[in-house]
C-alpha cells in the first residue's frame, strides 16, 4: 500500500515546483476525466480477459470462474505497477494458477506468452513512435524510444528461440548463490524445482512456437489483437483529456495519441522509480514536446500540456491503481482460496475427485491443439 502515496511524490513535486494550479487541473472536466479512467480500466479488463483466454487454450480448460480470474489479474498488475520496470506480477499469476493444480511450468508459460504480447506490441508500437518522433524533428526523445525498444524486443525474441530448441535452466552463478543463500536441501530442492519449472516452460515452447498449428497461430493472433486494442485504450485516455481542454493546446488525434502513450511506457520501463512515476510523464510530454535536445527546467514548468498531463497520470494510473489494490486484496481474503486448501487437505492427494480436477499425469497432454489428451478434439474459439 505504501506504493500508492510514493507513486503521487512526483505528482505532487510538479504542482508545488511549476506553475499549475487547483483551476488548471480542474479545467480538464469532470466528464473527460471520468472517461480517461474508464479507457484504462477497459484496458486493464482486456489483459484480463487475455489471461483467461489464454489459460483456456493453452491449459485446456477454466481453473477458476470469471470474476475470480479478473481479481486474480487485477491484484497481479498493482504488484507490477509499483514496482520498478513493471515486474513482480507474474509472479503473482504463477502463484494463483498453481494454487488451482497448474504444474510451476505451465503456469509459466502463461504469464510468459503474456509478457511476449505486451512486448512485441509495445516495443513495435515504441519503435514506430520513435520514428514518426525523428521524422518530425523531435531527435532526442525519437532516439530514446528507439534504444530503449530494440534491445527489450531482441531480448524476448532470442529468449523464444532458444527456449523452443533447447532445454534452458538457472545459470551456474545464481544456483551456487541460491544455494548458498539457502544451504542444504532447501537450496538444492528451490534450484532443482526452479530448473523443471523452466523445462516445462521449454517443452510448451517447442509444442507451440513452430506455429504448425492453426489454433496455434489463431490463440497468437487474437492474444496481438487484445494487447493492440489495450494499446489504444491507453491512447484514448490520453486524448480525450487533449481535446477537452483547449486553452490554446492543440488538439491530438488518436494516432498521434497512441503514440504519445506508447513512447511514455517505453521510457516508463526502465527500472529507477516505482511504476514508472515520473518517467511517464516525462515521457509522454517529451513527445507531444517534439523534444530534440536535452530540455532546460523553464522549457518543462512552462509547457502548456503539462496540467493535461498531471491529470492524465492520475486519470491513466492512481484511479485504476485504488481498483487493483482493492482486488488485490479480494484475491489474499479469497474465501473461495481458503475453502478449496481445506477441501484438499480433506481429501488428500489421493483422493479421486481431486485428481480428476487436477490432472498431472504423463499421459495428460497440455497442447493448444489437443488440450484434453483426446484425439480428434477441436479447440474452442470462445
Amino acid at each position: 500500500m505504501l506504493a500508492i502515496p510514493a507513486s503521487i511524490v512526483p505528482l505532487i513535486l510538479m504542482v508545488f515546483f511549476t506553475h499549475i494550479t487547483v483551476d488548471d487541473l480542474l479545467s480538464v472536466g469532470v466528464i473527460p476525466f471520468v472517461l480517461s479512467s474508464a479507457a484504462v480500466i477497459g484496458k486493464v479488463l482486456l489483459q484480463a480477459y487475455r489471461f483467461k483466454y489464454f489459460i483456456r487454450k493453452f491449459i485446456g480448460h477454466d481453473v477458476s470462474s470469471l470474476s475470480t480470474t479478473i481479481s486474480a489479474r487485477l491484484g497481479s498488475e498493482f504488484v507490477s505497477q509499483t514496482t520498478p520496470s513493471y515486474i513482480g506480477g507474474e509472479i503473482v499469476r504463477i502463484a494463483w494458477l498453481t494454487r488451482r493444480g497448474v504444474p510451476a511450468g505451465r503456469a509459466a508459460w502463461i504469464t510468459t506468452i503474456e509478457i511476449i504480447s505486451d512486448v512485441f506490441v509495445g516495443t513495435i508500437l515504441g519503435i514506430i513512435s520513435g520514428v514518426f518522433a525523428v521524422l518530425n524533428g523531435g531527435y532526442l526523445i525519437g532516439t530514446i524510444v528507439i534504444l530503449l525498444s530494440i534491445p527489450t524486443l531482441t531480448f524476448w525474441f532470442l529468449l523464444m528461440f532458444f527456449s523452443a530448441k533447447r532445454n534452458l535452466k538457472l545459470p551456474n552463478l545464481i544456483e551456487r548463490i541460491i544455494q548458498k543463500i539457502l544451504r542444504g536441501e532447501r537450496g538444492r530442492n528451490l534450484v532443482t524445482s526452479t530448473n523443471n519449472a523452466i523445462a516445462d516452460l521449454c517443452q510448451m515452447s517447442r509444442e507451440n512456437f513452430n506455429f504448425s498449428s492453426s489454433a496455434v497461430v489463431k490463440t497468437f493472433a487474437i492474444g496481438i489483437a487484445i494487447t493492440v486494442i489495450a494499446f489504444v485504450l491507453q491512447g484514448i485516455s490520453f486524448m480525450v483529456l487533449v481535446n477537452a481542454v483547449g486553452n490554446g493546446i492543440p488538439s491530438i488525434s488518436l494516432f498521434d495519441s497512441v503514440m504519445a502513450t506508447s513512447a511514455s511506457t517505453v521510457l516508463a520501463t526502465v527500472p529507477i522509480t516505482l511504476g514508472g512515476s515520473g518517467l511517464a510523464e516525462l515521457g509522454i510530454w517529451a513527445y507531444v514536446a517534439n523534444l530534440n535536445s536535452i530540455p532546460s527546467l523553464q522549457d518543462i514548468v512552462t509547457d502548456s500540456h503539462l496540467s493535461v498531463i498531471v491529470v492524465w497520470r492520475i486519470a491513466s494510473y492512481h484511479v485504476p491503481l485504488v481498483i487493483m489494490w482493492i482486488a488485490l486484496m479480494k484475491l489474499t481474503i479469497n474465501k473461495d482460496v481458503i475453502s478449496e486448501r481445506k477441501k484438499n487437505f480433506t481429501n488428500g492427494p489421493s483422493d479421486p475427485n481431486t485428481a480428476k480436477r487436477h490432472p498431472h499425469g504423463e499421459d495428460q497432454k497440455f497442447k493448444l491443439d489437443n488440450p484434453n489428451g483426446s484425439k480428434g478434439q477441436a479447440v474452442r474459439d470462445d
